[in-house]
């Protein structure tokens, strides 16, 4: 714990625009990232809705800079719009003045992980899984609700979710199955418990206990309350055999809504004896501008792995 407040107490430290380069990598003018390959990344321009949303949020931070919720929502909506390094920076100034709040953190790498600082954004989610404990859970807002108006993650559920993600994306199986399991745990809702078991197996499968893997799905069924993740339900459906393959292999990565469902069968198909088929499919993320999706990042992470073990 001494260790955490000292790091804390340096994060809360004001920094100038010349130490921006701290917090932010280097890259091209105009890009966002620079992709595992080298390729700099750019966003195209937002919609106006996002513009819209932004802007009320900037009033209100605006009316009111010291107000941790302001804060958040002025960076979650300028992330919304593609500017990844801007928001990065706005809950860097969360952190300065809120330096035991979570959220703050928590917001922070996720940002991290879009622009593939990994190690970063695992930094930032270990304080952020430091500072929840003992404390109450809350739901937490959507930027982009579905269709029922039911938000279905919580504080806790997205700080376990996205560390476990991190550590995935360093091929660190054990200690992403290790969060992913804290977050299932938490029991929240159906939605929660698909997501979190369908990395659970997917990391479980990379390691190669796949008797681990099938029992890891005893937490699904088919009459579950899925508000939300429909696709990563199916996945699990897939993974019991419960969905045939023909229902789900010719997910389009260039679909946003199919992007997680084409890494997770490209994963099944890693791990099954058929690389060829799991590189094709993750090369098919490489052709889209979806590179801020998860599903995007892992095929990347794994297309660079693959590349380097040459």
């Amino acid at each position: 714990m001494k260790k955490l407040l000292i790091l804390i107490t340096a994060l809360a430290l004001p920094f100038s625009a010349s130490a921006q380069s701290h917090l932010l990598p280097d890259v091209p003018d105009r890009a966002q990232a620079v992709s595992l390959f080298g390729e700099p990344l750019s966003m195209p321009a937002p919609r106006q809705a996002l513009l819209d949303n932004l802007v009320e949020a900037k009033a209100n931070y605006d009316a009111d800079p010291m107000n941790a919720d302001n804060i958040i929502w002025y960076g979650r909506r300028v992330a919304y719009t593609g500017d990844f390094r801007r928001a990065i920076l706005i809950f860097s100034e969360g952190i300065r003045k809120h330096p035991t709040d979570a959220r703050m953190y928590r917001h922070r790498g996720h940002r991290y992980i879009t622009i593939r600082e990994f190690d970063r954004a695992i930094e930032d989610y270990e304080i952020a899984a430091s500072l929840i404990k003992g404390k109450e859970d809350k739901i937490e807002p959507d930027g982009a609700p579905n269709p029922l108006g039911i938000p279905v993650t919580s504080t806790h559920s997205n700080i376990y979710y996205h560390l476990g993600l991190a550590y995935y994306l360093k091929h660190d199986f054990e200690n992403s199955l290790r969060v992913f399991t804290m977050g299932r745990d938490l029991n929240l809702n159906d939605d929660n418990t698909s997501s979190t078991t369908h990395w659970i197996y997917m990391n479980l499968r990379r390691l190669g206990r796949e008797e681990e893997a099938r029992a890891a799905l005893d937490h699904i069924s088919a009459d579950m309350d899925i508000i939300e993740v429909h696709n990563y339900h199916k996945l699990d459906m897939f993974y019991k055999g419960e969905v045939p393959e023909e229902e789900i292999v010719n997910a389009n990565p260039k679909i946003p809504a199919e992007a997680s469902i084409t890494y997770g069968v490209a994963n099944w198909f890693l791990y099954n004896g058929q690389p060829e088929r799991a590189y094709d499919l993750m090369e098919q993320f490489m052709e889209t501008n979806l590179w801020g999706s998860f599903g995007y990042i892992a095929a990347e992470v794994d297309l660079f792995a693959r590349d380097n073990s040459k």
